[in-house]
């Protein structure tokens, strides 16, 4: 497992910051849900299509290419640039591009026709269920505060 301070400092922030989609909840949120989704362990799910720490399935990537960077230039040719593969990314670059990974997390979450969630693990546990794992997920709001308790830490944010 990566050290999740780690993973917040070198990849998460910058990644965030360089897209333009950056503070302190959207760090928080990301880094929970890759908390969540794999123990910052696994990159490619086991029995199933998901793939990364953020455990994102391709079709989903593909979903955010064509129905939604499609039409904002701006972030497509940041989120582009992050894979170099652009316009028809690889969604094997989910499993060994962090940075791209990360981004494609952030970017689910920026599609919710909601406000990113307070900063309070109960509500943030709501929101991943609701908007990330969805209801046809295997995931609990229980998983989410159970592996994602770390992001309430104050000294992962120094």
């Amino acid at each position: 497992m990566i050290d999740p301070r780690i993973l917040l400092n070198t990849i998460i922030k910058p990644t965030l910051r360089f897209i333009g989609l950056d503070g302190p909840q959207a760090s928080m949120l990301v880094l929970g849900t890759g908390l969540t989704e794999s123990g910052l362990n696994a990159i490619v799910q086991n029995g199933g299509p998901a793939l990364g720490f953020w455990q994102m399935e391709p079709a989903t990537c593909r979903d955010i290419w064509h129905n939604f960077l499609a039409f904002r230039t701006d972030l497509r040719l940041k989120v582009g640039s992050l894979i170099g593969t652009w316009p028809d990314p690889e969604d094997q670059a989910l499993e060994g591009n962090l940075y791209y990974a990360a981004a494609m997390c952030r970017i689910k979450y920026l599609r919710v026709p909601e406000a990113l969630p307070i900063m309070e693990l109960d509500t943030m546990a709501e929101f991943w269920k609701k908007w990330y794992n969805t209801e046809k997920g295997a995931g609990t709001p229980e998983d989410f505060k159970k592996h994602a308790a770390v992001i309430m830490d104050p000294a992962i944010w120094r």
